[in-house]
């Protein structure tokens, strides 16, 4: 078994990396197939979702269920132990939130899905994803 000095480091070693707190938000929201996530992540391959998926399975945060059928059917979803992931995940987007709102940086919105208001100039008013569960009005007037 790996040993650890800081909590920090065992967390990091179980979703860190690009992709795995972001498929972690994603499965927040309840099962989903593999064709959904691959297309709810832009930039993100299928063999490395996969990869990921299968990473986040092995350390227990995430259940994969197989139907028998054809095509093959594969649907991925939370254990309880992932579900407790979500408070560190929410911390994130938030703290990145407030990152992309400060302007102090050249990382595009449109990555915490910014979503425009229907009704208002573009621009003028948009949403941001502060966590799994929670969204943000934000308005330049």
């Amino acid at each position: 078994m790996k040993q650890y000095n800081l909590g920090i480091e065992a967390t990091l070693e179980i979703i860190g990396g690009k992709w795995k707190a972001l498929i972690i938000c994603l499965l927040m929201s309840g099962v989903k197939r593999t064709s959904v996530l691959e297309r709810s992540i832009p930039g993100i391959s299928q063999k490395v979702l996969i990869q990921q998926l299968r990473e986040l399975e092995r350390d227990g945060l995430v259940t994969r269920h197989v139907y028998q059928q054809m095509p093959p059917k594969v649907e991925y979803g939370l254990t309880e132990y992932g579900v407790t992931a979500n408070t560190i995940v929410d911390v994130m987007c938030a703290w990145g939130g407030t990152i992309l709102l400060s302007g102090n940086n050249g990382a595009k919105i449109s990555y915490c899905w910014r979503t425009t208001i229907p009704n208002l100039e573009k621009d003028e008013a948009y949403l941001i994803q502060t966590s799994c569960s929670m969204y943000h009005l934000y308005s330049k007037i």
